[in-house]
């Protein structure tokens, strides 16, 4: 089994390639810089906006990994290329060489002034768009896509509404919003053989979770991590969350607060 990884050199890229070494299965790694190559893996240097490149790296693919793209806030032409135009030259790219399963990687900035439900409550996987950003709003794009080429072309599509994906959480907000690295595996892999159109976010079952893992565990995934043992360390350090603070309330924390359209 041959799986495209887009972006593969960011960070959930790093983090994810060793983690989804398989006998049997070949990684192709795509990016604009070049990485040091582990076991199973071969890379081949394409822009996601460049409709040849991508016809090259999806030669011989049975499924994709899509991470590229621009990951932070941008300027909107920036995020326009790279993650709008990017996404339909990947699609179609998919589309053409007949793969049948992608895995994309949105965003909660896609929902990001939802806010948190009632207690006992948690924010739905199929919460309306509510972006925060022009990254958000191509994250939207992203799953409109998605659900676009599954319904028309019959491609079974899984969008990730990732959370905070690293080693451990950094802050108090990441008590709740946290994916570990292994479980950001399991959803992946999850995801890959998953039939259909899904939108799941993309959190590990932490106790102060407020997003849903219905959809997630509907396809398969079952997290095995929680942050809360980091929470005393946290807690201690930045104080108990107040859960009125838009940091903590609205589920794109922070970046509903920026200046819209800035490079932060």
């Amino acid at each position: 089994m041959r799986i495209l990884m887009t972006g593969a050199a960011g960070k959930v890229g790093t983090l994810l390639r060793p983690r989804l070494a398989r006998e049997g299965r070949t990684l192709r790694l795509s990016d604009l810089q070049r990485v040091e190559l582990g076991a199973g893996e071969e890379q081949v240097i394409a822009d996601l906006a460049d409709e040849a490149a991508m016809a090259t790296a999806m030669k011989d693919v049975d499924a994709v990994i899509h991470l590229g793209g621009q990951s932070r806030e941008h300027p909107w032409a920036d995020i326009v290329r790279s993650n709008i135009d990017g996404m339909y030259v990947l699609m179609e790219a998919a589309r053409k060489a007949g793969v049948a399963h992608l895995v994309l990687m949105g965003s909660h900035h896609a929902a990001g002034f939802h806010t948190r439900p009632p207690s006992g409550e948690e924010l739905p996987d199929y919460a309306f768009p509510r972006p925060d950003t022009f990254y958000g709003v191509s994250k939207v794009v992203m799953e409109g896509m998605a659900s676009l080429y599954h319904d028309r072309f019959g491609m079974n599509v899984t969008v990730i509404r990732l959370g905070t994906c690293n080693d451990g959480p950094s802050d108090t907000r990441g008590l709740a919003t946290w994916i570990s690295p292994d479980d950001l595996t399991r959803l992946v892999e999850a995801a890959l053989t998953a039939p259909g159109f899904h939108v799941v976010w993309g959190v590990s079952d932490n106790a102060r979770r407020w997003w849903s893992l219905r959809e997630a565990e509907a396809i398969g995934y079952v997290s095995q991590d929680d942050s809360e043992s980091r929470a005393a360390a946290l807690i201690a350090e930045h104080g108990e969350p107040d859960l009125s603070d838009p940091l903590h309330d609205r589920a794109g924390g922070v970046f509903t607060l920026k200046e819209l359209g800035g490079s932060w």
